[in-house]
């Protein structure tokens, strides 16, 4: 786990986060969580893609194990028990609050797009929409930054201790022109 600022993103992270989100992967500024393995896991994209749109999800969960297990779990209506919990307990309100701004933070260290002002991801700071985006802050951040990327985590399914990832094929020869 990392926050900015990251370590080069590698030719061969590029490669294996492409092979799994099944499209090139666009505008990658550091890989903050890995699989035991290596494989990245998490990546930091840009706050501003090169095409120039503004792009809000600043961690985002590229493991396709990981990428099924959240799902598994917003399927299961964990959005809507942590969004009950965020009303019902003041601590862990206080506590999505602060990794709301923890977010920010470290999406504008890396640059600051005026259209994303106070936009972080998942739902923060207020409600909880969408576990992959928390999850993959939670990875990058460390345990006890963020109190609902912390629950799906330990709901899920999925461990990043464990690696359970394919084959990317991203270390087969290429073959000469």
């Amino acid at each position: 786990m990392s926050r900015p600022p990251f370590e080069p993103v590698t030719e061969r992270d590029i490669r294996i986060v492409s092979a799994q989100l099944g499209r090139p992967a666009r505008d990658v500024v550091g890989i903050p969580a890995r699989c035991v393995c290596g494989a990245p896991t998490v990546v930091a994209t840009a706050p501003r893609l090169s095409d120039g749109t503004p792009f809000p999800t600043f961690y985002y969960l590229s493991h396709p194990v990981a990428t099924a297990a959240m799902s598994f779990l917003e399927a299961a209506q964990l959005m809507v028990e942590c969004t009950e919990l965020l009303a019902d307990d003041p601590e862990t309100a206080a506590s999505y609050e602060r990794a709301h701004r923890d977010y920010l933070a470290d999406r504008e260290s890396i640059a600051v797009v005026p259209e994303l002002a106070g936009i972080s991801a998942g739902g923060m700071p207020t409600r909880v929409k969408c576990l992959h985006a928390l999850a993959a802050h939670a990875l990058a951040a460390g345990p006890g930054e963020n109190p609902i990327g912390d629950i799906a985590l330990q709901r899920s399914t999925w461990s990043p201790s464990v690696c359970r990832c394919p084959d990317y094929g991203v270390d087969d020869e290429v073959p000469s022109a």
